[in-house]
């Protein structure tokens, strides 16, 4: 079993460094995995020894041991990239050395951690940035990232834990890495590891076992890594195929998506992620965020807060893949149906209210349900997607 594991982790290194060869910009490599613990870190160095003992100028950018006995060493023996050390609210901290990375030039750089959040005063905002510098500069990157730290995922990870995970990284990064790895532990396994003290200090298990490490948050967190790593291989292999001969595409790649969005924050960061993963799904190239401002929602009418969430979202919306159009008007119904025809979109989304009685749903008319009569007399074929919230 142990050979045929070595076996593995060798034609995984080959073909890495078969990639890295092949062009001037950096390859990426990204190992995912359904929580801590499962084993990504232990996954990177193991890779990162084989392309060593084939010669590859290869060193640590930054990881993070988290003191595991099996992950410290593994570290001894790979050359490491000092350190910088900044200082916020006087105290040192320490971060990856980008430009010193950069300047030493190796083939490959293994940089854990890739959701984290740089120090203030770093060069970029975040270690995805970094990473993307790193790969400009014709530098291959191993990293490691878990699911919940996905940007789209986050409201489905928020429903499944109750955690509202702050470190996220944009789909497209993920959807830019040239390989993705799923590193998976059964949840019986995982739960055991955090029992054995393998993962977090022995105080905080309890907390963990009955909060984000509960076997049901695990099993769906499971099932969103696999299904992610599933869609990710698929788009690789019609890519890969339609390369070689012509081959007829499942996905509908000529459908536009045209996402509604509004000022309330929490409807509008739903239908936007929704509609990323809908256009992964499909394999859509084009889709539109669609911002219709009323007089109502003129700057010197709103609150700012509220202005700093719609430019949030629509920052998100870029991070995710679409275009943004802002329209103002007072006819929102009939301003989506022109853009809907301008855009020949063939998939509408938006948002629909949760009404709490069903003489509500009757009674109630709004924007939404206007919007649903006037596409059905468009003469062009539009399905509707409705996002509730």
């Amino acid at each position: 079993m142990q050979a045929a594991d070595d076996a593995r982790r060798d034609e995984s290194a080959e073909r890495f460094l078969r990639l890295v060869q092949q062009r001037r910009r950096g390859r990426l490599k990204v190992y995912l995995g359904l929580a801590a613990g499962v084993g990504k870190t232990c996954r990177l160095l193991q890779e990162a020894h084989e392309l060593r003992r084939q010669g590859i100028n290869l060193v640590l950018g930054y990881v993070e041991t988290h003191g595991r006995p099996e992950t410290v060493a593994q570290v001894r023996d790979l050359a490491e990239v000092p350190r910088k050390t900044l200082f916020y609210k006087g105290r040192a901290l320490e971060e990856m050395d980008l430009e010193a990375i950069i300047q030493r030039r190796p083939a490959v750089v293994v940089v854990d951690e890739l959701a984290h959040s740089n120090v203030p005063g770093s060069k970029n905002e975040k270690r995805w940035q970094d990473v993307e510098e790193l790969l400009k500069a014709g530098i291959s990157v191993l990293t490691a990232l878990n699911v919940q730290h996905l940007e789209s995922l986050h409201d489905q990870v928020l429903k499944i834990t109750g955690t509202d995970v702050t470190e996220r990284v944009p789909d497209q990064v993920l959807r830019g890495a040239d390989e993705v790895v799923n590193v998976d532990l059964t949840v019986g396994e995982l739960r055991g590891r955090l029992q054995a003290g393998k993962i977090y200090d022995p105080a905080k298990v309890p907390v963990a076992l009955n909060s984000f490490f509960r076997a049901d948050n695990l099993l769906q967190l499971r099932r969103l890594a696999v299904r992610e790593v599933a869609q990710l291989l698929g788009q690789q292999v019609e890519s890969e195929a339609g390369g070689a001969a012509p081959v007829p595409a499942p996905r509908r790649n000529a459908d536009r998506l045209l996402a509604c969005i509004n000022t309330n924050e929490l409807a509008a960061r739903q239908i936007i992620c929704k509609a990323s993963r809908l256009a992964q799904q499909l394999g859509i190239t084009t889709w539109y965020v669609l911002y219709v401002q009323t007089s109502r929602e003129a700057a010197d009418r709103i609150h700012l807060a509220t202005q700093r969430h719609l430019l949030r979202n629509l920052q998100l919306a870029t991070e995710l893949g679409g275009q943004i159009l802002r329209v103002k008007s007072d006819d929102v119904v009939r301003t989506v149906i022109t853009v809907a025809r301008e855009k020949e979109a063939t998939l509408l989304m938006c948002g629909i209210t949760r009404e709490k009685t069903t003489w509500q749903r009757l009674s109630h008319r709004g924007i939404t349900q206007d919007l649903i009569r006037a596409v059905a007399h468009l003469r062009q074929d539009v399905d509707m997607f409705l996002v509730t919230y």
